[in-house]
């Protein structure tokens, strides 16, 4: 499959935002998400958010996630995190991801972000796409639909040389978590899967 033209600004832009989260930690949670009662601290375990490419070589970026335990049920539960329920990436990943299968056949996204110096096998991508197919904000840059959520930590990325390094609340609030529980706002008909299944497996018989 040809690699696709990717402008080398468009690659500093998104490898910005994300590199500005590595090393943030999450450490705020209010109530327990589970019966809401009151939480205390319990350990904290690093997270992987993203693995780039960078000078020909794989870099993981790490964050560090608070975890708590409930007074009153006992179960633990993280903080506030970038991260939605049941994945083992950030969520602006996901993002571009899930933005850029809106343009593109799924096995076609894997390719594109390796072109971004991003690092998610097609099998990943394939598995976001269908479980977690929701409507994501993006605008328009160099011709590619980007993901607000990558844009808003590219913003933050810009100006950490003057106030030093990002929080957990301002990812949180780049990437549009008001809180970890977010929920996703659309999840797609079979119809929907099915066709987009379909047109899948013609391009990889075509490749």
């Amino acid at each position: 499959m040809k690699a696709p033209r990717v402008p080398p600004m468009l690659s500093t832009i998104v490898q910005a935002g994300l590199v500005a989260v590595e090393g943030v930690t999450f450490g705020e949670r209010a109530v327990c998400p589970f019966c809401e009662g009151p939480v205390s601290g319990y350990d904290t375990k690093k997270k992987v958010f993203a693995v780039i490419r960078e000078n020909d070589r794989e870099r993981t970026l790490s964050v560090t996630v608070k975890r708590f335990s409930c007074k009153s049920c006992g179960r633990i539960s993280n903080a506030d995190e970038p991260f939605y329920p049941g994945t083992r990436i950030g969520s602006p990943v996901i993002d571009l991801c899930l933005t850029l299968a809106t343009m593109m056949p799924v096995n076609r996204t894997a390719t594109w972000l390796d072109a971004l110096d991003i690092i998610v096998d097609r099998t990943s991508c394939r598995q976001y796409v269908r479980t977690l197919a929701w409507p994501v904000p993006a605008t328009a840059l160099f011709g590619v639909s980007i993901p607000i959520s990558v844009i808003s930590l590219s913003t933050l990325a810009g100006g950490t040389g003057e106030r030093g390094p990002v929080s957990g609340a301002e990812v949180l609030a780049a990437c549009g978590f008001p809180s970890a529980g977010r929920a996703p706002l659309h999840r797609p008909l079979p119809e929907e899967r099915e066709e987009r299944d379909t047109e899948e497996e013609k391009e990889e018989r075509h490749v």
